[in-house]
């Protein structure tokens, strides 16, 4: 199927080149000139992602995008005429996936869109990961070792599945804050602080492994 995108944008013009260009990339394409416009298609079609625009004549787009994000995480793309980093920061603040400042090239807009539409739909992880003894059921959500059940906060739970779906491989503390909190921005000491915690409880396993190594200067691994 097409992916479907809402454009909420009050440049007629600008809005009018975008939707074809987008329409002959492969992309179904409904078009709102206001806030209110685009609250009423986000709200009574199905939307893949939504290309929003800031500065909209009855309102924010960035309240637009609050009151979305209070009740939904379709993937939202921002776009603002105006270069000052404030809008576009507090817009990735409030939740939007990515933004792009005018004027930018259609090309580039269809590969943000492709880019966030990836990221959004991640692979299927299997039902029962296996890390040496250590068993994560991904449906119970739950973590054992040797019928032991880990009690686990759910960004400690979200960080373990993370670690072991891919043991030995290194993750870094911006990849952790994307993939567990949504938002790269976040302060680092959020994922310190969270590593310390799950590295304690897996030390009290009644298993020698697995164990969270600390790669000095990049990341994490979870090592069976």
């Amino acid at each position: 199927m097409r992916p479907h995108l809402a454009l909420i944008e009050d440049e007629p013009d600008f809005a009018l080149m975008c939707r074809s260009y987008l329409e002959h990339e492969g992309f179904t394409v409904t078009w709102a000139m206001d806030a209110r416009a685009g609250k009423s298609v986000l709200h009574e079609s199905r939307i893949d992602l939504a290309v929003l625009d800031l500065g909209l004549p009855d309102g924010s787009g960035l309240e637009l995008l609050r009151a979305l994000r209070s009740t939904s995480r379709l993937p939202v793309i921002v776009v603002t005429g105006r270069g000052a980093e404030a809008d576009r920061v507090a817009g990735l603040e409030i939740g939007a996936d990515d933004y792009l400042v005018k004027p930018f090239s259609q090309r580039e807009l269809v590969a943000r869109i492709r880019a966030v539409l990836r990221r959004s739909q991640p692979p299927e992880t299997p039902a029962v990961i296996q890390v040496g003894s250590l068993r994560i059921d991904t449906a119970a959500r739950q973590a054992s070792a040797e019928g032991v059940l880990l009690v686990l906060r759910p960004k400690e739970y979200a960080l373990l599945e993370m670690l072991g779906e891919a043991p030995g491989r290194v993750f870094s503390t911006e990849q952790v804050l994307e993939q567990i909190w949504g938002a790269s921005w976040q302060q680092p000491a959020t994922v310190i602080e969270h590593v310390y915690r799950l590295r304690g409880k897996l030390a009290a396993l009644p298993v020698p492994a697995p164990r969270i190594t600390t790669v000095r200067g990049y990341g994490y691994r979870l090592d069976p």
